[in-house]
Order: structure tokens, then C-alpha cells, then sequence
């Protein structure tokens, strides 16, 4: 930021906002998520009733209660018709004009207490009562029609003839993208209104000088935005004071195509904000995170529990203690570069970083090119575990072909301390000059210096992945001290292992059967568990009568082959309500349709009063034999479940899963249509970084969702991701980590070859050339296994068995991070 850019942020920091807006957010988030829980009003006949409602009943008497100006005590309003007012107010221009044609004034929120938190609602619900006797004073979701005496309210009705019912639908995919850890937090709130008012002042900016461009905010300035908007009066007293007239919200687009309005806007804004202040627009945890998952159920499902079990909880976390593992999302870019010496001034440069310390997301090392050398935006964006530092090490080829074979030079080196980027004093952001080490130890006069810009999310828990390897026998040499009886009784443990190779728990299946007093023989199942921690084999689950219990959780479940009309293959029933839907559901569904049928994954989704929608809390690879498990409570649990299953499979395949295929089958092809769309949102070129503007609203922006390609040409993004075919230069890896990466084929000029991926988050890379990895086949977990290539790239077969980079070494460093689009894509 140079002398002129901190004078128009500082300028923009002077801006006047007469409401709480780091409040005003989070109390936006409450709300939202309180209405994502009763999704009939997003559509349908419910929907058209709070309409009704909101025009009907709550404007005039919103109106009445203001009319004098005096205000003795608050309004609650019903969640229904808030839930209308607040699509209503998010077109303030709209608004201003119905509420001034109706009433002859704005009717602003002064003294109106949101139904999530109001606490005097039963005096709302009296004045309710008295001017609308024939109308409840909150909805009943299971009675769309009517009050008796509607018709008298009609005139009212058809004054405000604003489309609400497409305001309400294009602001139904809201909450999913900005429903994230750090929105929820002042550290990146009080960033987000700082920005806001970036955004507000270029706005200015461009009608001083009579420029049209249409502003397209990232999702944390975007919240801020209809934070705003929803305090109607003190929002159009402040654009006012500001602009001179009430900014418009145009949210009536939601085309993300390249060309059109919002990618030309969102272009646009992103090189004005940086020209002006110096300062990178991109944001983590602010991007747009992909289309809205499909729904498992239409309505919602009501558990009769609606608390998790804390003694539940206590019991699994005491008898697997495992330590708690935290994950970040991190944007990085090289901005620019100075004190470059004559002799590299010729080649082309670029910057390899990595971990200092692997960690259990990101492994390996990738490349990003420089901004002010390439003249491209390129963002890396990927996961890693919040501690240690990132290195960034400046290199430089004698040509323009950064995946020339011949070895590239190192100019010097520096780093990033995560602790600093992910302290919330840093606002979770650092932008700054850095001074390289030489690498030759000779000190110029002037070091060279790097202008890198890093934004990282809140840390969050990670998921655990736990997989299944077979013992052929256990012994005192395979598990962790000897049992008592023979051996051919105690064969077959299955031990559990996490990322990293750390045994959790070994579990075997016992047979038995039980004579009873009645001489009647039942069979009976269990499994029996034991850890480093533990003195004994403890029983951890049974079955009996057709039905398994599992012990620590209290919850059971029946093996039967009957579904419902959710789909579900099994449902585990007890202090949750637990379904099982074949295929990668909800926040593992994936963007390529021909994928959701996919009979090896099994989403376990739980339904509560917080999720009645339901939420996935764990997804099981039956076929590498793994499960990914993303709450604390349900890891043993999951454990037991991933084994009973694949215990299930061995013995009768798939048939005593998938009796529902059909219904399964029935409910993807609905939709179909749908799946097709998203099938077309893929990652860009260079010059279309911006396909990946938000939808439903006139602001978003791209985000780094987890995509079929690692921004800075790694191997593979987050989930499932499918390798590269002229990227991989940097490292043949998993720079995301992501599940069952790898898998590359056939690539050259720095692309992954011929050979297949491993079982576990390998890179698997075959058969390149010009600097790719080449011929072999990853190895079991987390290794880059190259063989086989030339040009540079990794030789010689396969990788070894833990977190090896596979051939005696990472691939070579000559690779060029992707462009923008390698994380933006238009899906």
C-alpha cells in the first residue's frame, strides 16, 4: 500500500454507519439459520401465506404502533412475516417506494424484536389478537389455508405489488454460503465492516467520476451489506449522507457465466479495490462455496430427542482419547517482487511454498507465479493445520518454460508464521513486504523482497479418518499385549488407523450361540475392542434378534431391507436419530452428477431439532475400507458402524445395503436437470477467474470450494479430488489433502501420468513427461508414489507405505501454480 492507497482506505474508514453492523450480523445469522430450519417457507403455499400475512397483517400493524412516533414498548414478529420483511428490505429501494406509497413513510425496525430473540412476544400476540381475532398470531405449518375473514384484507394486500415470492428464492441459498465458523466471529465481523466501507467508498468513487461498474462484494462484505439494509431508515439516511440516494441491492441476477453482469462486475471491482487500496480483495472464508447441496428430504424430520447425550459423548471420548487436531483455509498470493539482481532479471520466476513441517492436509510443495511479473491473478488456496510455517522460496528457470527438465534456481527464501496469520489480532489477513535469506549467503545491498498476501478462516476441529487394515492373526507382535485362549479363537482383528498411521483401536467379530433356560439356542454377534489404553477386551457392540446395539452410544439399529420414503438404508434409532443414504450426501455430494449413485459411499446423516433437514456427520468408503467422521461424539460410534458394515459386505455384498436402489435411483433422477447444471460448473483459465460469482444475490464473489484441481497446480483438491493433466510441476501431491486424490493419466509438459492413485490419499501419478511424474502407482496412505518419468519429474516406481513423497524425494519444484480459476470455479 503505498502513500496514496492508505489515504483512500484511511478516507474510506471515515465513512458514518449509524447501526452496530458486527451485531446487526450476527443477529442476521441467528435468524437465517432459524428459518433454514422451516424451509416451507422458501416456497410453496406456506410461503404464499406469509406473504399474505406479512402484507395483510404485520405492515399496518408495524404502521399502527409507529404511527404517533412514540414507542412505549417493542413489537415481536412472528418468525413467518420477518422472514418476508427481511427479503422486502433487502431491495431498500423497492421498500422505500411501497412503504412511503402505502403508509407515506418508512417503517424502520426501531423497536421490533427479531422471533428468535424477542422475550416479550405474548404482548405482540395480545395486540395481535385484538386487531386480527380471526388469524393466529404465528403460522401453522401444517394449515396453509387462511383466516375466515381474508377478504377484508385484499385492499391491503394488492398495494404492494413487489414480486416477493422470487425475492424470497434467490435469497433461500444465503445462509449456506455464509453459514461459517469465522462469520461468527468480531475478529473477522469488525474486518468485514472495515471492507464494507472499502466497498461503500469505491462505490463513491465511481459516481464522482461518473464511471459505471457494478460492485460485486465477497461474501463477508455482502453480509455486512444486508445487515444494513435491514436497519431501512438509518440505511437510507446513511447512503443519503454518503451518495446523495438510496444505493440500490440488485440481487435479480444470478448468472455466473462468463461475459455477463456479474462476472464483468466482479472482474471489475476486484483489480478497483486493489488499484486503490493496495490491498487484496480475495478473501478466505469469504468466497462463494458452490451450488446448495440437495436436499435428502422434502419435509422436515422431527426427532423426539433434541439434545445430544453428554454422558454419551463422555464415555466414547474417554475410552478413545485422541488429541484434537485443528484446520484452516488459507488463500495465499505473490503480489510483487523488488530488489531482483540483473542475473535472474532474464528467466522466469516463481515461488515454491510448503510447510516447514508436513502436516496431516498439506503435504508436499506447490508453485505460484507473480502478479506483477505475469501480469495474471493466481491464488492458491488450501487446507492446513494452524501451527508451524508456511516457507515461500523464490526460484528462477533460464527460460520461459517453467517445466523446462533443467533444474530451476533458488534465489532466496522467507516464511509465514501461521500462529500470527490465524491470530485474531491479525485479523485473520497479512499483507506485507517480505525480505528473502539469500540462498547463496551472499548480501546484497538491497535484499530481494517479496509482496505476499495471505488471508486464512477461523481454525476449526477437523474431520477424522479412521481406516480399516486387516491382522491375519493377533498376536502379542500385532496388537497391544497378548489374550488369553487359543489362536485360531482370536484371529482376524481389524485395526483401525488414523492419517497418520496411529493405530486407534482394534475390533474383532465374535460368533456365539446362547442356550437359554428353554433350551432355545440363540445366535448371537459381538464385537470387542481394545486400545493402548485399555486392560482388557471390552465389549463394544451386539447383535441378537435381527437388531445390533452399540453399547457406548445406546444406539441400535435393525437389519432389515425396507426404506422409507426418505431412501435411507438403514436407521440407527436411540439418543439420535441417525439415517444411512447410500451415495455422498448433503455437504459431500458432489459436483458431478454421474458420481451421487455411487454405491461405495454411505453418508451417515443425523436429524435433530438443530438440523431437521438433517446433517452429515460422517461418510464411509466401503470400498477402500475408510470413514470420515466429522463429530467428537460419533467417532466410536462410527468406528463400529464403518466395521459392522463392511463386515456386512463381506458376507453379502452390497444386495443387504442397497434393497432402496431403486428409490435411490428414482429420487437422482429427479433430479437430474439439476445435477446437470452443476455438472457444468468447472474450473476456468486464467482469463476467467471470475466465473465464480455468487448466486442469488447482486454480490458474491468465487471461492475456493474444494475443486477437481488445487489452485496452485497440485495434485488434487480437497474432496476427491481427480489430479491433473499439466499442473503437478510443484509437487505430485495432495496440497488439500483431499480424499482420494490422485489417479492422474496420461499428462506431459508437467503433468501427471499413466498410473492409477492409491487407496488413501495418494497422488498415484504415472507415466508423465517434460517434468511430470511419472509410471507407477501411489502407495497405501498420504504418498505421492511417482514412477516412471522423465524430464524432470519423479522416477522409479511406487511410494512407500506412510506419508512418503514415493522415489526418495518430492517431485521437482519446476511446476507453475494454477491461475485464479484452479480454485474458482463456476459450480
Amino acid at each position: 500500500m503505498d502513500k496514496d492507497q492508505e489515504l483512500e482506505w484511511l478516507e474510506a474508514q471515515k465513512i458514518v454507519i449509524g447501526e452496530d453492523l458486527v451485531s446487526a450480523a450476527k443477529r442476521q445469522l441467528d435468524f437465517l439459520a432459524a428459518v433454514d430450519r422451516r424451509r416451507w417457507l422458501y416456497d410453496g403455499p406456506l410461503l404464499d401465506r406469509a406473504i399474505y400475512r406479512y402484507k395483510a397483517f404485520w405492515l399496518p400493524l408495524l404502521a399502527k404502533h409507529t404511527e404517533s412516533g412514540v414507542v412505549e414498548q417493542s413489537l415481536v414478529i412472528p418468525l413467518d412475516c420477518e422472514w418476508i420483511w427481511h427479503c422486502h428490505r433487502l431491495n431498500p429501494v423497492q421498500y422505500r417506494r411501497d412503504c412511503e406509497e402505502v403508509y407515506g413513510r418508512i417503517l424502520g425496525n426501531q423497536n421490533v424484536e427479531s422471533s428468535v430473540q424477542g422475550k416479550s412476544k405474548h404482548q405482540t400476540a395480545e395486540k395481535w389478537a385484538e386487531l386480527y381475532p380471526d388469524e393466529p398470531f404465528e403460522i401453522d405449518d401444517s394449515n396453509p389455508s387462511l383466516g375466515k375473514n381474508a377478504d377484508m384484507y385484499v385492499e391491503a394486500v394488492e398495494s404492494i405489488t413487489y414480486d416477493l415470492v422470487s425475492a424470497v428464492k434467490r435469497q433461500s441459498s444465503f445462509y449456506y454460503q455464509v453459514w461459517r465458523a469465522s462469520m461468527h466471529k468480531d475478529c473477522f465481523l469488525k474486518a468485514a465492516v472495515a471492507r464494507y466501507k472499502g466497498f461503500l467508498h469505491l462505490i463513491r468513487r465511481n459516481q464522482e467520476k461518473s464511471m459505471k461498474c457494478f460492485c460485486v462484494p465477497t461474501y463477508d462484505i455482502d453480509l455486512i451489506w444486508h445487515s444494513h439494509q435491514l436497519h431501512s431508515l438509518s440505511y437510507c439516511n446513511d447512503m443519503v449522507e454518503l451518495l446523495g440516494r438510496v444505493l440500490e441491492h440488485d440481487d435479480t441476477d444470478s448468472n455466473r457465466t462468463k461475459g455477463k453482469k456479474l462476472d464483468v462486475g466482479f472482474c471489475e471491482t476486484t483489480k478497483q479495490w486493489e488499484d486503490t487500496y493496495g490491498l487484496r480483495y480475495w478473501r478466505a472464508g469469504a468466497m462463494y462455496r458452490g451450488s446448495l447441496p440437495s436436499p435428502l428430504v422434502e419435509t422436515p424430520y422431527l426427532s423426539n430427542y433434541y439434545s445430544k447425550n453428554e454422558i454419551i459423548s463422555q464415555k466414547s471420548e474417554n475410552y478413545l482419547p485422541l488429541p484434537r487436531t485443528m484446520v484452516v483455509e488459507v488463500l495465499l498470493e505473490i503480489v510483487g517482487i523488488r530488489n531482483l539482481p540483473a542475473s535472474h532479471q532474464k528467466g522466469s520466476l516463481f515461488v515454491s511454498f510448503s510447510k516447514k513441517r508436513p502436516d496431516l492436509f498439506f503435504t508436499g510443495s506447490c508453485t505460484l507465479s507473480i502478479f506483477s511479473e505475469s501480469g495474471e491473478k493466481r491464488v492458491a488456496g488450501f487446507e492446513c493445520e494452524p501451527t508451524g510455517e508456511l516457507m515461500l522460496t523464490l526460484m528462477s528457470t533460464s527460460t520461459s518454460n517453467v517445466f523446462s527438465s533443467k533444474p530451476a534456481k533458488i534465489i532466496g527464501t522467507t516464511s509465514i508464521s501461521l500462529q500470527d496469520l490465524t491470530n485474531p489480532d491479525s485479523n485473520l489477513s497479512i499483507e506485507k513486504w517480505f525480505e528473502l535469506k539469500p540462498h547463496s549467503g551472499h548480501v546484497d545491498s538491497k535484499p530481494v523482497c517479496l509482496h505476499v498476501a495471505a488471508s486464512s478462516t477461523v481454525p476449526v476441529p477437523a474431520p477424522r479418518t479412521f481406516h480399516m487394515v486387516r491382522s491375519q492373526l493377533f498376536s502379542a507382535n500385532t496388537c497391544f499385549f497378548p489374550l488369553p485362549g487359543k489362536t485360531q479363537q482370536i484371529k482376524s482383528w481389524t485395526r483401525f488407523m488414523d492419517d497418520i498411521g496411529n493405530e486407534v483401536i482394534s475390533v474383532r467379530m465374535r460368533n456365539y450361540k446362547k442356550t437359554e433356560e428353554s433350551n432355545n439356542s440363540i445366535f448371537k454377534r459381538e464385537v470387542i475392542g481394545v486400545t493402548k489404553l485399555s486392560t482388557k477386551p471390552r465389549l463394544l457392540a451386539e447383535y441378537a434378534e435381527n437388531k445390533w446395539s452399540l453399547n457406548d452410544s445406546n444406539l441400535s439399529f435393525s437389519i432389515d431391507k425396507s426404506t422409507d420414503q426418505h431412501g435411507h438404508i438403514l436407521e440407527l434409532n436411540g439418543e439420535h436419530q441417525i439415517k444411512l443414504f447410500l451415495g455422498k450426501k448433503l455437504k459431500y455430494e458432489p459436483k458431478n452428477y454421474k458420481e451421487r449413485t455411487d454405491r461405495n459411499f454411505i453418508t451417515v446423516v443425523e436429524f435433530c431439532a438443530e438440523n431437521p433437514y438433517g446433517k452429515a456427520i460422517a461418510l464411509c468408503d466401503m470400498k477402500s475400507k475408510s470413514i470420515k467422521v466429522c463429530e467428537e461424539w460419533f467417532v466410536l460410534p462410527g468406528i463400529l458402524l464403518a466395521f459392522i458394515l463392511a463386515d456386512m459386505l463381506k458376507k453379502e455384498g452390497h444386495s443387504s445395503l442397497i434393497a432402496c436402489e431403486k428409490n435411490v435411483k428414482e429420487r437422482s433422477n429427479s433430479n437430474l436437470e439439476v445435477d446437470k447444471q452443476n455438472s457444468k460448473d468447472k474450473i476456468m483459465n486464467s482469463s476467467q477467474a471470475m466465473d465464480a460469482i455468487m448466486t442469488g444475490t447482486s454480490s458474491s464473489a468465487a471461492t475456493p470450494a474444494k475443486s477437481n484441481s488445487c489452485a496452485s497446480g497440485c495434485g488434487g483438491a480437497a474432496e476427491k479430488a481427480g489430479g491433473c493433466g499439466s499442473g503437478c510441476g510443484g509437487s505430485c501431491g495432495d496440497a488439500l489433502c483431499g480424499e482420494n486424490s490422485g489417479g492422474c493419466g496420461g499428462g506431459c509438459s508437467g503433468g501427471c501420468g499413466g498410473g492409477c492413485g492409491s487407496v488413501m490419499k495418494s497422488s498415484g501419478c504415472g507415466g508423465g513427461c517434460g517434468g511430470g511424474c511419472g509410471g507407477g502407482c501411489g502407495s497405501v496412505m498420504k504418498t505421492s508414489g511417482c514412477g516412471g518419468g522423465c524430464g524432470g519429474g519423479c522416477g522409479g516406481g511406487c511410494g512407500s507405505v506412510m506419508k512418503s513423497s514415493g522415489c526418495g524425494g518430492a517431485c521437482d519444484n519446476n511446476g507453475l501454480a494454477g491461475d485464479k480459476t484452479s480454485l474458482y470455479g463456476s459450480g
